[in-house]
């Protein structure tokens, strides 16, 4: 009996020691990007996929099981996630991530923001008072939240701060020679112009010197009438342009519609991890993207 004991607690003692950092993401790119940073020393979650919409997801009973049991919060923030994840953190009452607590991580307090809107209108749509949460589309950005999450891991689970800051480290050294292999690739984008069906890249513009020309959407997140899609027609009549790009999640009827009307070429890129085969995670998820836009520009 005293050996059985014994044995129980040094297998209590030990999963204490080799416990993982709970991590709980509310998308894709940052549920990669949690694993890239904390190897077998996290157990990750991620709330959607990359063919789910995150601005609407129900904070269903299986999301509140895994918020309660999470000890880190990892999330874009800038509300992307206003519509579901402070009912999430309510029902899930777990203290550890709620807002203010070192387990409450958002990705876009660590990077500036663009498109901050001078003034707010919610009838023009979807529009997010802190500037365009749609960060996880620049390479830049996404190395900028990993330092910072490294540095909220080690916080968290000090036992482990060497480990993660090691996995940091060999991240950013991949992370930069990738991103100077994309900027080389990318070259011939330079000054491209595009349409999109939604403002979801100005990240991605603003890192690869591409003209956004005109937005299918006129109110943000809201599908455009056939008026909004004429008067984006009319505009191309005066500056033309290659491409029209959607996210993968998205319903491509406007985008079919004005490739229909015009000899523009539809590009449907994967937005996050998981957005289409290729995209398994953050290095490919670039890779793909940028080859993507290259094919259809030539």
């Amino acid at each position: 009996m005293k050996k059985i004991i014994s044995s129980l607690l040094l297998l209590v003692a030990s999963s204490s020691v080799m416990a993982d950092l709970n991590i709980f993401a509310c998308e894709p790119e940052w549920a990669s990007l949690s694993q890239e940073l904390g190897g077998d020393k996290v157990t990750v979650f991620s709330a959607t996929t990359g063919l789910q919409d995150p601005h609407y997801i129900q904070a269903r009973p299986s999301l509140i099981a895994k918020a309660r049991r999470a000890d880190l919060l990892v999330c874009t923030g800038a509300e992307l996630e206003s519509g579901w994840l402070p009912l999430l953190q309510r029902k899930a009452g777990n203290a550890a991530i709620q807002t203010g607590a070192a387990g409450h991580f958002m990705a876009t307090d660590h990077v500036n923001l663009l498109e901050i809107p001078s003034s707010l209108d919610r009838s023009q749509g979807d529009v997010h008072a802190a500037g365009n949460p749609h960060i996880q589309t620049s390479p830049l950005a996404i190395l900028q939240v990993a330092k910072a999450l490294t540095l909220r891991m080690q916080a968290l689970d000090a036992n482990n701060a060497d480990f993660y800051q090691q996995h940091w480290q060999g991240f950013s050294q991949r992370w930069q020679a990738a991103i100077e292999r994309w900027q080389q690739q990318a070259l011939p984008l330079k000054g491209s112009t595009a349409v999109v069906q939604h403002a979801s890249w100005p990240y991605l513009f603003d890192w690869l010197n591409i003209v956004q020309v005109a937005v299918l959407e006129r109110k943000s997140g809201v599908q455009p009438t056939v008026d909004d899609l004429n008067n984006v027609l009319k505009q191309l009549h005066v500056t033309p342009v290659k491409v029209v790009i959607h996210a993968a999640y998205q319903s491509p009827r406007a985008t079919n519609w004005l490739v229909d009307k015009t000899s523009i070429n539809k590009v449907t890129l994967p937005f996050t991890v998981g957005g289409n085969e290729q995209s398994n995670d953050l290095f490919s998820l670039f890779d793909n993207t940028i080859q993507h836009l290259l094919d259809a520009n030539k």
